[in-house]
């Protein structure tokens, strides 16, 4: 090989797997009788992977944008296929959305098919010129990623400033007449800033919160520091307990992510807004929800990848197709407790619960099905004197939703 061709293929080795879409599944969708479904509530849209910041714990790993992202027409179609599927709600995410300039017309397209339009971002560029423009168009809520106080924020998103940025944010959308909220992930180095960052919202005027773990994928799993410990769930959700009362006091509505549980004594205090049960009801991927990647690849939970999550490209099937056909989509749908093993296996709340979060579980062993990130097993393992802890025994290889391998240890409490 020329030096030349040494150089190229370097090159070529070093960019990013991002482009490729899924194989084919014409025939697998083809065949068989047409399930009937229940049509899903919501479709979170990573619209762009290119990004203004470069967040430590991003799961897409997000910077560029990728060469065959959909184009405007396209874009415009979908939304066309969201509806007619009967899409209650659609989430512009990225990556940041705001910057492809065509987001407005996605929005407008939005609303005029019916549907809610609602954003997630990081605010970082995301100006009060964008903001009424996004408005106008008809963008409903925007729901600001801010981690931790100002100089975590800051840190995790490797961005000086960007937590003043997401604060001015939040103002902008409310003087333009949209709901302003925030969602926040839990991780070691936001943890015990979580009561103060609820006062500082509230003080924002931001009408819900959302707020789940950080999850050992992505960038994340390059730092498995930034991870919490099974065992410190007990710490968790005394923190979170104090946050509730907090929350209270300033009228927001409390938001858990699904991988935020289980079952523990706070259940009914984390879920009261979120349905009549107020109990987790078991991981929703492909059930209620589904995801889209900017390249039109469809999956069954906007935080999971590779090829058992993902269920084909919209460019090859419709998105109809793709929901009611695809096995990846109805993943969840078909598992029993027998696909569960370790102490969900044979926890009490195995039936309702499943194995808690997909997307949480999948990354730590490279199957779902034992998710040790439960405050209920962390209580009853405390009262055996025993708590769980995580080792990580293989590392990610640097793709986007990727994830390395953790083995579980279960000890004496020190």
């Amino acid at each position: 090989m020329t030096k030349k061709n040494q150089k190229l293929e370097r090159v070529r080795r070093s960019l990013p797997v991002v482009d490729s879409l899924p194989p084919s599944k014409t025939r697998a969708f083809l065949e068989g009788p047409v399930p009937r479904r229940p049509s899903p509530t919501l479709a979170v849209w990573a619209f762009t992977q290119a990004c203004d910041q470069q967040c430590v714990a991003c799961g897409p790993r997000s910077g560029q944008s990728l060469r065959n992202e959909l184009t405007t027409e396209e874009s415009l179609r979908l939304v066309e296929e969201l509806a007619e599927i009967g899409v209650g709600e659609v989430v512009l995410i990225g990556g940041e959305a705001y910057l492809r300039p065509d987001f407005l017309l996605v929005i407008r397209a939005i609303r005029e098919h019916g549907m809610k339009a609602s954003m997630t971002t990081g605010g970082y560029g995301f100006t009060r010129q964008h903001i009424e423009a996004a408005v106008e168009a008809g963008l409903q809520l925007v729901s600001f990623s801010i981690d931790g106080l100002g100089e975590t924020h800051d840190a995790l998103r490797r961005r000086d400033g960007s937590w003043a940025r997401a604060f001015e944010g939040i103002a902008h959308v409310r003087r333009a007449g949209a709901t302003a909220c925030a969602n926040t992930q839990i991780n070691r180095r936001t943890l015990g800033q979580i009561v103060e960052l609820a006062d500082l919202l509230g003080e924002a005027g931001i009408a819900s919160w959302q707020m789940f773990l950080t999850i050992p994928h992505g960038g994340a799993a390059d730092h498995p520091d930034l991870i919490l410990q099974p065992y410190m769930m007990l710490e968790v959700f005394e923190e979170i307990e104090r946050m509730i009362a907090r929350c209270r006091e300033h009228g927001i509505t409390v938001w858990p992510g699904n991988n935020l549980g289980y079952f523990g004594p706070l259940e009914t205090a984390l879920r009261r807004a979120m349905s009549d049960t107020a109990y987790y009801s078991g991981c929703q991927a492909g059930l209620s929800g589904l995801g889209i990647e900017a390249d039109g690849s469809i999956k069954s939970c906007p935080s999971l990848g590779g090829p058992a999550n993902t269920g084909g490209s919209w460019r090859e099937h419709s998105l109809k197709t793709i929901w009611e056909r695809a096995p990846e989509m109805r993943r969840i749908e078909r598992r029993t407790r027998e696909d569960l093993w370790g102490f969900c296996h044979d926890c009490y709340y195995a039936e309702p619960c499943m194995g808690g979060c997909t997307a949480t579980s999948e990354p730590i062993f490279g199957k779902p099905g034992n998710n040790p990130f439960c405050h209920h097993r962390a209580l009853e393992l405390d009262k055996q004197g025993l708590r769980e802890r995580l080792v990580q025994v293989q590392a990610a290889p640097g793709t986007p939703f990727d994830h390395g391998r953790f083995e579980l240890v279960c000890e004496p409490k020190p």
